[in-house]
């Protein structure tokens, strides 16, 4: 971006450096799980069948989150939905190939695969889904400043509403995988909702600092929805294994 570079080519920088947490666990994996074999540990978060039912949750969880803020807007400024939106250029198959692989491939093999795992081994599951969360927002923080550079320019309170906004709906996205992960853990699901979310964010255009407001509203909702759904269902159904187990 500072160099002008074409739009591809920033894309492409971009879906490298998106592979850092994989590259990290993969290249560190004989230390961290001495013993075990990289290849069949991979494997095995990916052996459930999936569930379409999670598939659409998943993916509704995040639409709504993310699209409802701009039903508001629309109305709001008056402003056609479509103006919220664009493809930068792209084609759809294009667009939808290059968010795929510029975060959700290359992050989730690291967040969701390694340190989720290790997360729940030490924490209860709501500290260790906040804790993934904020680590993983914190591992964007650049983009803050990318965002708030380019975009719009502004600093003080918008800067700091647009962080926060990123700490939240990151924590609140953390969450959501993980309650379907419990539910079943197969991290093509994880993948599938750090995919829907990108092909939302990175199109979006035209917008302002309400909109951020609007959606740590929105996944601060969705979050809790979630939580209480693990607390009240899979929270028991776990209990009930264990003892019929014991």
């Amino acid at each position: 971006m500072l160099f002008d570079t074409p739009p591809l080519i920033q894309k492409i920088v971009q879906a490298f450096c998106a592979w850092a947490p994989t590259l990290a666990v993969i290249i560190l994996f004989k230390k961290l799980k001495p013993g075990i074999n990289l290849k069949n540990y991979i494997k095995s978060f990916f052996s459930e069948k999936l569930r379409i039912d999670l598939i659409l949750i998943g993916a509704l969880a995040i639409i709504l989150s993310s699209i409802i803020p701009i039903f508001v807007l629309s109305i709001t400024s008056n402003q056609p939905i479509g103006s919220f939106f664009s493809l930068s250029g792209y084609s759809l198959p294009l667009a939808i190939l290059l968010c795929l692989i510029a975060g959700p491939l290359g992050e989730e093999l690291g967040w969701r695969w390694y340190l989720r795992e290790e997360l729940n081994k030490k924490y209860s599951f709501i500290k260790a889904s906040i804790i993934g969360g904020l680590i993983w927002a914190f591992w964007h923080a650049i983009l803050w400043f990318i965002d708030v550079a380019f975009m719009w320019g502004e600093t003080g309170r918008s800067f700091i509403i647009f962080i926060i906004s990123n700490v939240v709906v990151m924590t609140a996205i953390v969450i959501i995988m993980n309650v379907i992960l419990e539910k079943n853990n197969n991290l093509i699901h994880a993948i599938w909702i750090h995919l829907c979310f990108n092909l939302i964010y990175v199109h979006l255009t035209n917008i302002d600092i309400i909109y951020f407001v609007l959606i740590t509203i929105t996944y601060t909702i969705t979050w809790a929805i979630f939580l209480i759904y693990y607390y009240k269902n899979l929270k028991l159904q776990k209990h009930k294994k264990q003892i019929k187990n014991q």
